[in-house]
Protein backbone atom coordinates (compact mmCIF):
# COMPACT_ATOMS: atom_id res chain seq x y z
CA UNK A 1 0.00 0.00 0.00
CA UNK A 2 2.97 2.45 0.69
CA UNK A 3 4.58 1.74 -2.83
CA UNK A 4 1.16 2.55 -4.43
CA UNK A 5 0.55 5.72 -2.52
CA UNK A 6 4.02 6.78 -3.33
CA UNK A 7 3.39 6.16 -7.31
CA UNK A 8 0.32 7.65 -6.73
CA UNK A 9 1.74 10.63 -5.02
CA UNK A 10 4.23 10.81 -8.09
CA UNK A 11 1.91 10.29 -11.06
CA UNK A 12 -0.33 13.48 -9.77
CA UNK A 13 2.66 15.44 -10.06
CA UNK A 14 4.46 14.08 -13.28
CA UNK A 15 1.10 15.55 -15.43
CA UNK A 16 1.75 18.83 -13.67
CA UNK A 17 5.11 19.20 -14.52
CA UNK A 18 4.43 18.99 -18.38
CA UNK A 19 4.69 15.23 -18.64
CA UNK A 20 7.43 12.82 -19.51
CA UNK A 21 8.67 15.06 -22.05
CA UNK A 22 9.17 17.94 -20.54
CA UNK A 23 11.46 16.51 -17.72
CA UNK A 24 15.43 16.00 -18.62
CA UNK A 25 16.44 15.23 -15.28
CA UNK A 26 15.49 14.06 -11.96
CA UNK A 27 16.90 14.12 -8.30
CA UNK A 28 16.19 14.55 -4.51
CA UNK A 29 18.12 15.89 -1.69
CA UNK A 30 16.89 15.92 2.28
CA UNK A 31 13.14 17.40 1.38
CA UNK A 32 12.66 17.99 -2.22
CA UNK A 33 12.12 16.55 -5.96
CA UNK A 34 14.56 18.41 -7.93
CA UNK A 35 13.87 18.72 -11.71
CA UNK A 36 15.37 19.63 -14.74
CA UNK A 37 12.72 20.87 -17.47
CA UNK A 38 12.74 21.57 -21.58
CA UNK A 39 10.27 23.88 -20.83
CA UNK A 40 9.64 26.19 -17.86
CA UNK A 41 5.97 27.34 -18.83
CA UNK A 42 4.08 24.52 -19.10
CA UNK A 43 4.30 23.78 -15.18
CA UNK A 44 1.03 23.89 -13.15
CA UNK A 45 2.33 26.08 -10.02
CA UNK A 46 -0.78 26.66 -8.30
CA UNK A 47 -1.91 23.13 -9.32
CA UNK A 48 1.05 21.52 -7.78
CA UNK A 49 1.04 23.91 -4.54
CA UNK A 50 -2.91 22.74 -4.32
CA UNK A 51 -1.42 18.70 -4.32
CA UNK A 52 -2.00 17.50 -0.26
CA UNK A 53 1.48 15.89 -0.45
CA UNK A 54 3.43 19.06 -1.83
CA UNK A 55 4.61 21.73 0.62
CA UNK A 56 5.40 23.89 -1.79
CA UNK A 57 7.37 24.37 -4.68
CA UNK A 58 11.04 26.67 -5.32
CA UNK A 59 12.26 27.97 -9.12
CA UNK A 60 16.14 27.88 -8.61
CA UNK A 61 18.37 26.13 -11.17
CA UNK A 62 16.53 23.31 -10.97
CA UNK A 63 12.06 23.11 -10.14
CA UNK A 64 12.15 22.01 -6.90
CA UNK A 65 8.85 20.30 -5.34
CA UNK A 66 9.19 20.49 -1.43
CA UNK A 67 7.72 17.07 -0.48
CA UNK A 68 9.22 16.67 3.63
CA UNK A 69 11.78 14.09 4.61
CA UNK A 70 11.40 10.97 4.15
CA UNK A 71 9.05 10.57 1.34
CA UNK A 72 11.12 12.55 -1.04
CA UNK A 73 13.39 9.65 -1.23
CA UNK A 74 10.34 7.03 -1.51
CA UNK A 75 8.67 9.05 -4.34
CA UNK A 76 10.97 9.90 -6.43
CA UNK A 77 12.23 6.68 -7.65
CA UNK A 78 8.28 5.86 -8.38
CA UNK A 79 8.54 9.70 -10.08
CA UNK A 80 11.47 8.23 -11.77
CA UNK A 81 9.89 4.74 -12.96
CA UNK A 82 6.67 6.95 -14.53
CA UNK A 83 8.84 9.27 -16.50
CA UNK A 84 10.42 6.29 -17.99
CA UNK A 85 7.64 4.22 -18.91
CA UNK A 86 6.20 7.61 -19.82
CA UNK A 87 8.65 8.11 -22.74
CA UNK A 88 8.92 4.42 -23.64
CA UNK A 89 4.43 4.22 -24.92
CA UNK A 90 4.96 8.31 -25.94
CA UNK A 91 4.61 8.64 -29.95
CA UNK A 92 7.04 9.67 -32.00
CA UNK A 93 5.65 13.01 -32.28
CA UNK A 94 3.67 14.01 -29.77
CA UNK A 95 1.82 16.95 -29.76
CA UNK A 96 2.79 19.56 -26.66
CA UNK A 97 1.05 19.44 -23.83
CA UNK A 98 -1.76 22.52 -23.00
CA UNK A 99 -0.64 25.14 -21.15
CA UNK A 100 -2.78 25.40 -18.20
CA UNK A 101 -4.86 28.45 -18.00
CA UNK A 102 -3.58 31.48 -15.93
CA UNK A 103 -4.66 35.15 -15.06
CA UNK A 104 -2.49 37.49 -16.54
CA UNK A 105 -1.45 38.90 -13.06
CA UNK A 106 -0.51 35.36 -11.84
CA UNK A 107 1.86 35.13 -15.19
CA UNK A 108 3.08 38.66 -14.09
CA UNK A 109 3.77 37.51 -10.93
CA UNK A 110 5.35 34.09 -11.72
CA UNK A 111 7.58 36.14 -14.50
CA UNK A 112 8.68 39.09 -12.04
CA UNK A 113 9.40 36.16 -9.46
CA UNK A 114 11.47 34.33 -11.26
CA UNK A 115 13.61 37.23 -12.95
CA UNK A 116 14.47 38.67 -9.80
CA UNK A 117 15.38 34.69 -8.40
CA UNK A 118 17.33 33.43 -11.07
CA UNK A 119 19.06 36.39 -12.64
CA UNK A 120 19.84 39.13 -9.75
CA UNK A 121 20.28 36.30 -6.84
CA UNK A 122 21.36 32.62 -8.39
CA UNK A 123 23.19 33.50 -10.93
CA UNK A 124 26.43 34.95 -9.80
CA UNK A 125 29.78 33.02 -9.81
CA UNK A 126 29.70 33.15 -5.52
CA UNK A 127 26.13 31.55 -5.46
CA UNK A 128 27.22 29.01 -8.39
CA UNK A 129 30.42 28.26 -6.53
CA UNK A 130 28.53 27.66 -3.38
CA UNK A 131 26.52 25.36 -4.91
CA UNK A 132 28.98 23.67 -5.52
CA UNK A 133 29.98 23.13 -2.29
CA UNK A 134 26.73 22.37 -0.92
CA UNK A 135 26.42 19.40 -4.06
CA UNK A 136 29.37 17.90 -2.63
CA UNK A 137 28.44 17.92 0.93
CA UNK A 138 24.80 17.34 0.84
CA UNK A 139 24.74 13.55 -0.63
CA UNK A 140 27.05 13.42 2.53
CA UNK A 141 24.11 13.98 5.15
CA UNK A 142 22.13 10.15 5.39
CA UNK A 143 25.18 8.76 6.30
CA UNK A 144 25.91 11.39 8.55
CA UNK A 145 22.46 11.19 10.13
CA UNK A 146 22.76 7.46 10.49
CA UNK A 147 26.04 7.28 12.28
CA UNK A 148 25.40 10.27 14.11
CA UNK A 149 21.97 8.28 15.80
CA UNK A 150 24.05 4.81 16.35
CA UNK A 151 27.18 7.05 18.02
CA UNK A 152 24.40 8.64 20.23
CA UNK A 153 22.98 5.28 21.14
CA UNK A 154 26.37 3.92 21.95
CA UNK A 155 27.25 6.45 24.10
CA UNK A 156 23.76 6.22 25.79
CA UNK A 157 24.07 2.08 26.16
CA UNK A 158 28.00 3.02 28.09
CA UNK A 159 26.80 5.51 30.44
CA UNK A 160 24.00 3.08 31.28
CA UNK A 161 27.04 0.43 31.30
CA UNK A 162 24.27 -2.02 29.19
CA UNK A 163 25.29 -4.62 27.07
CA UNK A 164 29.11 -3.74 27.14
CA UNK A 165 29.86 -6.85 24.73
CA UNK A 166 27.58 -4.77 22.08
CA UNK A 167 29.25 -0.78 22.55
CA UNK A 168 32.23 -1.57 20.53
CA UNK A 169 30.51 -2.81 17.23
CA UNK A 170 28.58 0.09 17.57
CA UNK A 171 31.18 2.42 18.28
CA UNK A 172 32.62 1.19 14.89
CA UNK A 173 29.39 1.65 12.77
CA UNK A 174 29.11 5.27 14.56
CA UNK A 175 33.10 5.84 13.54
CA UNK A 176 33.69 4.21 10.41
CA UNK A 177 32.33 6.65 7.99
CA UNK A 178 33.84 9.44 10.26
CA UNK A 179 37.20 7.84 9.57
CA UNK A 180 37.10 8.17 5.69
CA UNK A 181 34.73 10.99 5.27
CA UNK A 182 37.60 12.79 3.11
CA UNK A 183 37.41 10.03 0.88
CA UNK A 184 33.99 10.60 -0.37
CA UNK A 185 34.27 14.42 -0.19
CA UNK A 186 37.34 14.19 -2.51
CA UNK A 187 34.87 11.79 -4.58
CA UNK A 188 32.15 14.18 -4.56
CA UNK A 189 34.32 17.00 -5.35
CA UNK A 190 35.96 15.81 -8.61
CA UNK A 191 32.30 14.83 -9.81
CA UNK A 192 31.18 18.29 -8.97
CA UNK A 193 34.38 20.15 -10.76
CA UNK A 194 33.75 18.01 -13.83
CA UNK A 195 36.76 15.67 -13.37
CA UNK A 196 37.40 11.52 -12.69
CA UNK A 197 35.48 10.95 -9.56
CA UNK A 198 37.74 7.83 -8.62
CA UNK A 199 40.66 10.22 -9.03
CA UNK A 200 39.59 12.61 -6.18
CA UNK A 201 38.82 9.66 -4.02
CA UNK A 202 41.91 8.80 -4.37
CA UNK A 203 43.80 11.63 -3.72
CA UNK A 204 41.80 12.40 -0.82
CA UNK A 205 42.80 8.69 0.35
CA UNK A 206 46.01 10.03 1.48
CA UNK A 207 45.31 12.41 3.96
CA UNK A 208 43.30 9.08 6.51
CA UNK A 209 46.17 6.58 5.35
CA UNK A 210 47.69 5.57 8.49
CA UNK A 211 51.68 5.74 6.78
CA UNK A 212 51.51 9.59 6.30
CA UNK A 213 52.48 9.93 10.01
CA UNK A 214 55.94 8.85 8.63
CA UNK A 215 56.07 11.89 6.35
CA UNK A 216 57.59 15.22 8.01
CA UNK A 217 56.63 18.50 6.14
CA UNK A 218 57.01 22.09 7.63
CA UNK A 219 59.23 20.30 9.86
CA UNK A 220 56.92 18.56 11.85
CA UNK A 221 55.75 14.93 11.39
CA UNK A 222 51.84 14.76 9.30
CA UNK A 223 48.95 13.13 11.49
CA UNK A 224 46.05 10.84 9.60
CA UNK A 225 43.36 12.82 8.98
CA UNK A 226 45.35 15.77 9.20
CA UNK A 227 43.47 18.85 7.53
CA UNK A 228 40.40 16.93 7.21
CA UNK A 229 37.32 17.71 4.56
CA UNK A 230 39.05 20.60 3.52
CA UNK A 231 42.04 19.18 2.55
CA UNK A 232 40.06 16.56 0.61
CA UNK A 233 38.50 19.21 -0.99
CA UNK A 234 41.04 21.27 -1.87
CA UNK A 235 43.26 17.88 -3.16
CA UNK A 236 40.07 16.90 -5.31
CA UNK A 237 39.87 20.21 -7.05
CA UNK A 238 43.54 20.40 -7.45
CA UNK A 239 43.74 16.75 -9.09
CA UNK A 240 40.86 18.40 -11.38
CA UNK A 241 42.82 20.98 -13.05
CA UNK A 242 45.73 18.68 -13.17
CA UNK A 243 43.58 15.90 -15.11
CA UNK A 244 42.26 18.67 -17.73
CA UNK A 245 45.83 19.87 -18.15
CA UNK A 246 46.99 16.35 -19.37
CA UNK A 247 43.84 15.54 -20.98
CA UNK A 248 45.10 19.02 -23.54
CA UNK A 249 48.82 17.31 -24.43
CA UNK A 250 49.12 13.98 -23.79
CA UNK A 251 48.74 11.47 -26.40
CA UNK A 252 45.29 9.59 -26.90
CA UNK A 253 47.21 6.82 -27.10
CA UNK A 254 48.88 6.99 -24.00
CA UNK A 255 45.95 9.35 -22.21
CA UNK A 256 44.83 5.58 -20.13
CA UNK A 257 48.21 5.17 -18.31
CA UNK A 258 49.75 8.71 -18.12
CA UNK A 259 46.77 11.08 -16.95
CA UNK A 260 45.84 9.11 -14.10
CA UNK A 261 49.89 8.22 -13.10
CA UNK A 262 50.32 12.56 -12.89
CA UNK A 263 47.03 13.54 -11.41
CA UNK A 264 47.71 10.87 -8.87
CA UNK A 265 51.53 11.71 -8.52
CA UNK A 266 51.35 15.52 -9.07
CA UNK A 267 48.91 16.30 -6.82
CA UNK A 268 49.54 13.73 -3.48
CA UNK A 269 52.53 15.34 -3.95
CA UNK A 270 51.40 18.66 -3.51
CA UNK A 271 48.51 17.53 -0.68
CA UNK A 272 51.47 15.73 1.75
CA UNK A 273 53.66 18.34 1.44
CA UNK A 274 51.49 21.67 1.54
CA UNK A 275 47.77 20.80 1.36
CA UNK A 276 47.75 18.90 4.42
CA UNK A 277 49.50 20.93 6.49
CA UNK A 278 47.79 24.73 5.39
CA UNK A 279 44.29 22.52 5.58
CA UNK A 280 44.93 21.44 9.33
CA UNK A 281 46.01 24.53 10.34
CA UNK A 282 42.65 25.82 8.82
CA UNK A 283 40.42 23.49 10.32
CA UNK A 284 41.75 23.90 13.84
CA UNK A 285 41.44 27.56 13.09
CA UNK A 286 38.00 26.72 13.09
CA UNK A 287 37.55 24.48 15.77
CA UNK A 288 38.78 27.18 17.90
CA UNK A 289 36.86 30.11 16.76
CA UNK A 290 33.96 28.56 17.04
CA UNK A 291 34.53 27.60 20.54
CA UNK A 292 36.33 31.33 21.34
CA UNK A 293 33.13 32.90 20.00
CA UNK A 294 30.55 31.24 22.00
CA UNK A 295 32.61 30.85 25.30
CA UNK A 296 33.32 34.67 25.03
CA UNK A 297 30.28 35.56 23.67
CA UNK A 298 27.57 33.39 23.57
CA UNK A 299 24.70 35.04 23.98
CA UNK A 300 25.33 37.79 21.62
CA UNK A 301 26.41 35.20 18.83
CA UNK A 302 23.61 33.06 19.16
CA UNK A 303 21.55 36.26 19.11
CA UNK A 304 23.38 37.25 15.26
CA UNK A 305 23.46 33.70 14.30
CA UNK A 306 20.20 32.70 15.29
CA UNK A 307 18.72 35.89 14.06
CA UNK A 308 20.10 35.88 10.48
CA UNK A 309 19.94 32.71 9.70
CA UNK A 310 16.70 32.75 7.73
CA UNK A 311 17.81 35.17 5.36
CA UNK A 312 20.93 33.60 4.93
CA UNK A 313 18.78 30.41 3.74
CA UNK A 314 16.58 32.63 1.84
CA UNK A 315 19.64 33.71 -0.64
CA UNK A 316 21.50 30.57 -0.26
CA UNK A 317 24.24 32.00 2.00
CA UNK A 318 23.33 28.83 4.11
CA UNK A 319 25.63 26.48 2.04
CA UNK A 320 29.26 28.20 3.22
CA UNK A 321 28.36 26.66 7.13
CA UNK A 322 27.85 23.39 5.58
CA UNK A 323 32.11 22.59 5.11
CA UNK A 324 32.29 24.47 8.68
CA UNK A 325 29.80 22.06 10.21
CA UNK A 326 31.04 18.85 9.09
CA UNK A 327 35.07 20.11 10.38
CA UNK A 328 33.34 20.97 13.66
CA UNK A 329 31.63 17.45 13.51
CA UNK A 330 35.18 15.69 12.18
CA UNK A 331 37.07 17.42 15.33
CA UNK A 332 34.92 17.66 18.13
CA UNK A 333 32.04 14.79 17.45
CA UNK A 334 29.61 17.45 17.29
CA UNK A 335 28.93 21.06 15.43
CA UNK A 336 28.09 23.93 18.06
CA UNK A 337 26.45 26.11 15.72
CA UNK A 338 23.82 24.11 14.28
CA UNK A 339 21.41 23.58 17.00
CA UNK A 340 21.94 27.66 17.26
CA UNK A 341 20.96 27.69 13.44
CA UNK A 342 18.27 25.44 13.94
CA UNK A 343 16.47 28.16 16.26
CA UNK A 344 15.49 30.36 13.36
CA UNK A 345 13.23 27.53 12.32
CA UNK A 346 11.67 28.29 15.54
CA UNK A 347 10.80 31.55 15.40
CA UNK A 348 9.56 30.60 12.10
CA UNK A 349 6.81 28.32 13.86
CA UNK A 350 5.89 30.80 15.88
CA UNK A 351 5.60 33.55 14.10
CA UNK A 352 3.45 31.34 11.80
CA UNK A 353 0.95 30.35 14.78
CA UNK A 354 0.48 34.14 15.25
CA UNK A 355 -0.22 34.94 11.91
CA UNK A 356 -2.78 32.05 12.40
CA UNK A 357 -4.24 33.60 15.25
CA UNK A 358 -3.89 37.33 13.75
CA UNK A 359 -5.55 36.31 10.52
CA UNK A 360 -9.00 34.83 11.95
CA UNK A 361 -10.59 35.43 8.52
CA UNK A 362 -8.57 34.39 5.76
CA UNK A 363 -8.85 30.90 4.71
CA UNK A 364 -6.04 31.26 2.56
CA UNK A 365 -3.41 31.82 4.97
CA UNK A 366 -4.95 29.41 7.40
CA UNK A 367 -5.15 26.68 5.36
CA UNK A 368 -1.91 26.78 4.02
CA UNK A 369 0.08 27.31 7.84
CA UNK A 370 -2.05 24.37 8.99
CA UNK A 371 -0.57 22.48 6.36
CA UNK A 372 2.86 23.65 7.00
CA UNK A 373 3.19 23.86 10.74
CA UNK A 374 3.94 19.82 10.71
CA UNK A 375 7.06 20.29 8.82
CA UNK A 376 7.98 23.37 10.62
CA UNK A 377 8.12 21.65 13.43
CA UNK A 378 10.50 19.13 12.08
CA UNK A 379 12.39 21.25 10.80
CA UNK A 380 11.59 21.83 7.48
CA UNK A 381 11.32 25.35 6.66
CA UNK A 382 10.66 26.34 3.55
CA UNK A 383 6.99 26.22 2.94
CA UNK A 384 6.36 28.50 5.94
CA UNK A 385 8.91 30.76 4.84
CA UNK A 386 7.65 31.33 0.93
CA UNK A 387 3.75 30.50 1.84
CA UNK A 388 3.50 32.87 4.61
CA UNK A 389 6.22 34.99 6.32
CA UNK A 390 8.59 36.26 3.71
CA UNK A 391 5.11 37.24 0.93
CA UNK A 392 3.52 39.29 4.07
CA UNK A 393 7.04 41.13 4.46
CA UNK A 394 6.79 42.35 8.21
CA UNK A 395 6.44 38.62 9.93
CA UNK A 396 9.40 37.44 8.11
CA UNK A 397 11.25 40.14 10.44
CA UNK A 398 9.38 39.09 13.35
CA UNK A 399 10.05 35.37 12.77
CA UNK A 400 13.58 36.38 12.56
CA UNK A 401 13.52 37.91 16.00
CA UNK A 402 12.36 34.89 17.24
CA UNK A 403 15.25 33.05 15.96
CA UNK A 404 17.12 35.38 17.77
CA UNK A 405 15.85 35.44 20.87
CA UNK A 406 16.07 31.25 20.71
CA UNK A 407 20.29 31.25 19.68
CA UNK A 408 20.95 33.91 22.38
CA UNK A 409 19.04 31.19 24.47
CA UNK A 410 21.50 28.31 23.58
CA UNK A 411 24.40 30.80 23.34
CA UNK A 412 24.64 32.29 26.60
CA UNK A 413 24.29 28.50 28.22
CA UNK A 414 27.54 27.57 25.87
CA UNK A 415 29.02 30.44 27.61
CA UNK A 416 27.97 29.42 30.91
CA UNK A 417 29.89 26.16 29.82
CA UNK A 418 26.80 23.68 28.96
CA UNK A 419 27.76 23.18 24.99
CA UNK A 420 25.12 22.00 22.71
CA UNK A 421 25.70 20.52 19.76
CA UNK A 422 24.77 18.50 16.31
CA UNK A 423 26.42 14.89 15.68
CA UNK A 424 25.06 15.25 12.16
CA UNK A 425 23.52 18.15 9.96
CA UNK A 426 20.58 18.58 8.14
CA UNK A 427 17.61 17.85 10.44
CA UNK A 428 16.47 20.72 12.86
CA UNK A 429 13.43 21.62 15.16
CA UNK A 430 12.28 18.70 16.90
CA UNK A 431 13.91 16.41 14.46
CA UNK A 432 17.49 17.25 15.91
CA UNK A 433 16.78 15.92 19.15
CA UNK A 434 18.31 11.68 18.85
CA UNK A 435 21.81 14.06 17.29
CA UNK A 436 22.44 16.14 19.74
CA UNK A 437 25.58 15.72 21.67
CA UNK A 438 27.68 18.39 24.38
CA UNK A 439 30.24 18.28 27.05
CA UNK A 440 27.41 17.53 29.71
CA UNK A 441 25.35 14.32 28.57
CA UNK A 442 22.34 14.10 26.43
CA UNK A 443 19.79 15.17 29.20
CA UNK A 444 21.23 18.85 30.06
CA UNK A 445 21.91 19.15 26.15
CA UNK A 446 18.21 18.43 25.66
CA UNK A 447 17.04 20.60 28.04
CA UNK A 448 19.32 23.55 27.07
CA UNK A 449 18.09 22.96 23.36
CA UNK A 450 14.26 22.43 24.09
CA UNK A 451 14.49 25.16 25.94
CA UNK A 452 15.81 27.56 23.03
CA UNK A 453 13.20 26.01 20.97
CA UNK A 454 10.45 27.39 23.78
CA UNK A 455 12.01 30.59 23.88
CA UNK A 456 11.62 30.87 20.05
CA UNK A 457 8.42 29.94 19.63
CA UNK A 458 6.80 32.40 22.29
CA UNK A 459 8.97 35.22 21.18
CA UNK A 460 8.26 34.65 17.38
CA UNK A 461 4.52 34.76 18.24
CA UNK A 462 4.75 37.48 20.79
CA UNK A 463 6.90 39.49 18.45
CA UNK A 464 4.47 38.37 15.37
CA UNK A 465 0.88 38.90 17.15
CA UNK A 466 1.86 42.70 18.30
CA UNK A 467 4.40 44.09 15.69
CA UNK A 468 3.84 41.93 12.48
CA UNK A 469 0.83 43.61 10.95
CA UNK A 470 -0.17 47.34 10.58
CA UNK A 471 -3.34 48.16 11.10
CA UNK A 472 -3.97 48.15 7.09
CA UNK A 473 -2.80 45.02 7.03
CA UNK A 474 -5.13 43.45 9.58
CA UNK A 475 -8.13 44.77 7.68
CA UNK A 476 -6.78 44.29 3.99
CA UNK A 477 -5.77 40.27 5.03
CA UNK A 478 -8.85 39.35 7.12
CA UNK A 479 -11.56 40.45 4.34
CA UNK A 480 -13.08 37.31 3.34
CA UNK A 481 -11.19 35.69 0.54
CA UNK A 482 -11.90 32.92 -1.50
CA UNK A 483 -10.18 29.35 -0.17
CA UNK A 484 -6.52 28.79 -1.76
CA UNK A 485 -3.13 26.82 -1.34
CA UNK A 486 -1.17 29.86 -0.96
CA UNK A 487 -1.62 33.31 0.60
CA UNK A 488 -2.31 36.44 -0.50
CA UNK A 489 0.98 38.83 -1.32
CA UNK A 490 0.61 42.26 0.49
CA UNK A 491 1.10 45.07 -1.60
CA UNK A 492 4.62 46.58 -1.36
CA UNK A 493 6.36 43.53 0.27
CA UNK A 494 9.81 42.12 -0.30
CA UNK A 495 10.05 40.49 -3.17
CA UNK A 496 10.52 36.52 -2.90
CA UNK A 497 13.55 35.19 -3.46
CA UNK A 498 14.45 32.07 -3.85
CA UNK A 499 16.95 29.96 -1.98
CA UNK A 500 19.82 26.80 -2.57
CA UNK A 501 18.20 23.49 -1.57
CA UNK A 502 19.53 22.03 2.02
Amino acid sequence: MAENKNRDVAASILPLVGGPENVTSVVHCMTRLRLGLADRSLVQDEALKALPDVMGVVEDETYQIVLGPGKVARVTPEFEALVEEGRAAAPAASPAPAPHAATADELAAQGAEMRAARKAKNATPFKLFLRKIANIFVPLIPALIGCGIVAGINGLLINLEWLPSVTPALAAIASGFMSLIAVFVGYNTAKEFGGTPILGGAVAAIIVYAGVANIEAFGQKLSPGQGGVLGALGAAVLAVYVEKWCRKWVPEAVDVLVTPTLTVLISGLVTIFGLMYVAGEVSTGIGTAANWLLDNTGAFAGLVLGGLFLPLVMLGLHQALIPIHTTLIEQQGYTVLLPILAMAGAGQVGCAIAVFKRLKHNASIRKTIKSALPAGFLGVGEPLIYGVSLPLGRPFITACVGGAAGGAFVGLFSMLGDKVGSTAIGPSGWALFPLLDGNHGWGSTALIYGGGLLVGYIVGFVATYFFGFSKQMLVDLNAEAPEATAPVTVPDTPEALTPSAR
